[in-house]
């Protein structure tokens, strides 16, 4: 089992590397990493997640309510928005937040991710829904995001960012990179004319990939509320729905898989 000091080294590692990408800007962003079912680790407030080391890291409790940090440090403001995702997705074990351009630019013109453009991102994300606006630091953001919990890992939020969610650290963190390169991808798409979708029937042949490869999270392929109501499914709604692993080899796999289903 891991020990708390190389998980908050961990922490401190995907800080970086969401600061490095400019997935944030100053202090902004925030992380977690559930290490039971009370107690939480977490990023502090006012500190760029570029520059952090394992000191800085606090440890809360399910309330959000800090058990240790050390002096000049708290936990960030956005810790219920963490805690809400925690006490309704059991299987999550730790959660991004960050404001990564392309996808925080699509969450400001109120443009969820939904267009079928790729084989790997309709595989690993299905698409990204955008929760309504709620102010920083108050119960209004977690209780937008809870609307889409059941059933999507990455949730873009309204005017703000975008949060991810998974069984790991890695994982949660490879979720928001593929949220931002979908997000690139589809806005260079429209500056060329348009994206070209992937047909329906081609994007149930993903999901099927996906339910064989047997991928643990929330995702279009085994949850799709507008598919339960008998309407179409999510992708390609147009934002009208009510509404992976990040293992490298995991991926290279997939993608060689659906290249194969897809005849390339």
């Amino acid at each position: 089992m891991v020990n708390e000091y190389e998980i908050k080294k961990q922490i401190c590692d995907i800080g970086k590397r969401i600061y490095d990408k400019g997935m944030v800007a100053a202090n902004d962003g925030n992380i977690s990493v559930k290490l039971n079912d009370n107690e939480f680790l977490c990023t502090p407030t006012g500190v760029s997640k570029g520059f952090m080391t394992p000191e800085f890291i606090c440890k809360v409790d399910r309330d959000g309510k800090v058990i240790q940090a050390n002096k000049g440090f708290k936990p960030s403001s956005e810790i219920k928005m963490h805690m809400r995702v925690y006490k309704e997705r059991p299987d999550v074990n730790s959660v991004v937040h960050a404001h990564p351009m392309y996808a925080t630019g699509f969450a400001i013109a109120g443009i969820p991710l939904t267009q079928p453009i790729m084989p790997e991102a309709v595989i690993a994300l299905g698409c990204v829904p955008i929760a309504e606006y709620g102010t920083p630091s108050t119960e209004e953001i977690p209780d937008a995001v809870s609307k889409y919990l059941q059933s999507f890992d990455a949730v873009l939020l309204e005017n703000h960012g975008a949060l991810t969610f998974s069984d790991s650290l890695l994982a949660a963190y490879h979720k928001m990179e593929s949220v931002e390169f979908y997000a690139k991808l589809l806005y260079i798409s429209k500056q060329l004319g348009g994206a070209k979708e992937l047909s329906e029937s081609q994007v149930q042949r993903l999901y099927e990939i996906r339910r064989q490869f047997g991928l643990k999270g929330k995702h279009p392929a085994d949850l799709c509320p507008n598919v339960k109501e008998g309407k179409p499914s999510c992708h390609g709604c147009g934002g009208s729905c009510s509404c992976g692993k990040g293992d490298s080899d995991m991926v290279a796999e997939i993608t060689k898989r659906v290249l194969e289903q897809l005849g390339k």
